[in-house]
């Protein structure tokens, strides 16, 4: 069975929800001179500065974005993100792209593209990683991870292989764990931090582009 703290958000297309079968899978290649033009140089500035990706990262980047917005209206929605082959197979797909959805359109433009995927270059800094990862988990978006957002979490990773009692005996195990500053029964940014001190971050959320 999986861990509850599952950090290879990104590039696990190894593990498959039950009853999916399990490809590997990877980017398309994108051929010399594929990258757009179209990316102005004040543009490409800009989005180095809110991320940390390269000139020639970005417009690969742009490359993907622009395969992936099928009706070319500039945005790519929930369904066309969790089409990236690196989160097609992954159980937390929809949690992945709900953490890049900033505004709530159920939409991301490139600008946000590029920003959300900051994240798992490796520039990136662990903080910034923890942060991502903790949001992932932090399904209400309260500040906490508390036990409805922990089974949630389970729930979507092992389907119908665990019980609902089983599922909740790991939540109620995990929380008691990992609450151990405040003992309010949630889990704290402080306290996710300390249970992740030995995880290996920067590998699990890390993408080549």
């Amino acid at each position: 069975m999986p861990s509850i703290w599952p950090f290879e958000l990104y590039k696990n297309v190894h593990y498959s929800p039950p009853g999916h079968s399990n490809p590997s899978v990877r980017w398309a290649p994108v051929a010399m001179g594929q990258e757009s033009s179209r990316l102005q140089p004040e543009e490409l500035e800009e989005l180095q500065s809110i991320s940390t990706f390269s000139e020639a990262q970005i417009k690969t980047l742009y490359s993907r974005f622009k395969h992936l917005d099928k009706d070319n209206s500039g945005s790519i929605s929930i369904e066309e993100m969790t089409a990236i082959p690196e989160l097609a197979m992954n159980p937390l797909s929809r949690r992945v792209v709900a953490v890049f959805d900033l505004d709530g359109r159920n939409e991301v433009n490139f600008r946000q593209f590029v920003a959300a995927l900051s994240v798992f270059s490796k520039q990136a800094k662990r903080e910034q990683k923890l942060s991502f990862a903790f949001k992932v988990y932090d399904v209400n978006g309260d500040g906490v991870i508390d036990s409805s957002d922990l089974y949630h979490i389970l729930k979507l990773m092992v389907g119908t292989n665990l019980s609902d009692a089983q599922i909740q005996s790991l939540v109620d195990q995990t929380i008691l764990e990992a609450n151990v500053l405040d003992k309010d029964g949630a889990i704290s940014f402080n306290e996710f931090k300390r249970a992740m001190f030995n995880a290996d971050l920067e590998n699990a959320l890390t993408m080549e582009i």
